[in-house]
């Protein structure tokens, strides 16, 4: 696993062994889901929900983020997320919590202009997360999620609009936009 593009391009990062931690984004997957957004990713305030090794928040720092919340409630991912933002210079622009996401998303007051969901399959998480999730996300912000090919997700929630779903083997890639308020 590497950062795909950016100032740390070519950096090889760390994952857990095994997929009952951690199953790391393949870079294919992962270059559709940062192509979708290249244009949203500079100066943007990211959240990294269930970061596993944080390859995705990485990525987002490497393409010029001003900072990324990385959160996980795993002590291992944790401590893998931190040796990787050290390993890829991006540490200086990462805040790090060891919390599992409801927790987080109950005291976080602040917006993020990208959110990168990648949680465990099988357990509908991700319709769980999503109307908690979404007072968080600035006007104009983008949710990508990673889901099994067969997740069902809502077409809205709250402000939050499904605009795009991508198929790639057995994954599926899901796309929201929150309006602009008038």
């Amino acid at each position: 696993m590497r950062v795909i593009a950016g100032t740390a391009r070519g950096k090889v990062l760390k994952a857990l062994p095994g997929q009952d931690v951690t199953r790391p984004t393949i870079d294919r997957v992962k270059e559709a889901m940062f192509s979708s957004v290249q244009f949203l990713v500079p100066g943007a305030r990211v959240l990294d929900l269930f970061a596993g090794s944080g390859q995705l928040g990485i990525e987002a720092l490497s393409r010029g983020a001003a900072r990324c919340d990385f959160v996980d409630a795993s002590r291992e991912a944790f401590a893998v997320v931190q040796a990787n933002c050290r390993a890829a210079g991006v540490a200086p622009k990462s805040r790090l919590h060891n919390t599992d996401a409801f927790t987080f998303l109950a005291s976080v007051r602040e917006p993020f202009d990208l959110v990168l969901l990648d949680p465990p399959f099988a357990h509908d998480t991700l319709s769980k997360v999503l109307p908690l999730l979404e007072p968080n996300v600035a006007p104009g912000g983008v949710v990508i999620c990673e889901s099994e090919r067969d997740a069902r997700l809502p077409e809205t929630v709250g402000g939050l609009t499904k605009v795009k779903q991508y198929t790639y083997g057995k994954i599926l890639v899901t796309r929201y936009q929150k309006e602009v308020q008038a």
